[in-house]
């Protein structure tokens, strides 16, 4: 289950769209992925595309979330961002009847080779892909689970993704 876009620019409240879309059907349970908004001038950040269980769900950028809801069991999700060399990965299991929420932090390789690219520009970029190839996320994005308070509150200022 996806959603449409919000035109307005303005946050999407998420317990309006939860109460839009309802419960997950029994035995599923929703799944959420956001990436807070960012306070200062900062570049960690990363336009992730995300895939639950290999199904695209939404590109997830600064200030956006998505969802989709699955039965419960084993689960993958995937970040991949254009033009980065790696894909994130993460595994976990759920439960029904839950809401899983995951925030999408820039990975450590992510902002060293960002970070390189605008100091050496492409060149400089190819060669710290190069150099964190071994690292051990090679993806784009960190996926850290969050408490249902805590992303309820973050939410509240968050758009959801089409």
């Amino acid at each position: 289950m996806l959603s449409g876009c919000v035109s307005d620019g303005v946050g999407t409240n998420y317990a309006a769209v939860s109460q839009r879309f309802g419960p997950p059907k029994p035995g599923h349970s929703r799944i959420v992925v956001l990436q807070e908004k960012r306070k200062g001038l900062s570049m960690a950040f990363c336009a992730c595309d995300v895939k639950l269980d290999g199904e695209p769900i939404g590109k997830v950028i600064v200030g956006s979330y998505a969802f989709a809801d699955r039965p419960a069991g084993r689960h993958q999700l995937i970040a991949s961002e254009l033009m980065f060399p790696g894909d994130t990965t993460h595994n976990f299991v759920i439960e029904p009847g839950r809401t899983y929420f995951f925030l999408v932090k820039s990975s450590e390789r992510h902002d060293s080779v960002a970070g390189v690219s605008m100091v050496g520009g492409l060149v400089g970029g190819f060669i710290a892909s190069a150099a964190t190839a071994n690292a051990g996320n090679p993806g784009p994005a960190d996926f850290v689970a969050l408490d249902e308070p805590t992303a309820r509150t973050t939410l509240a200022e968050l758009q959801l993704v089409r």
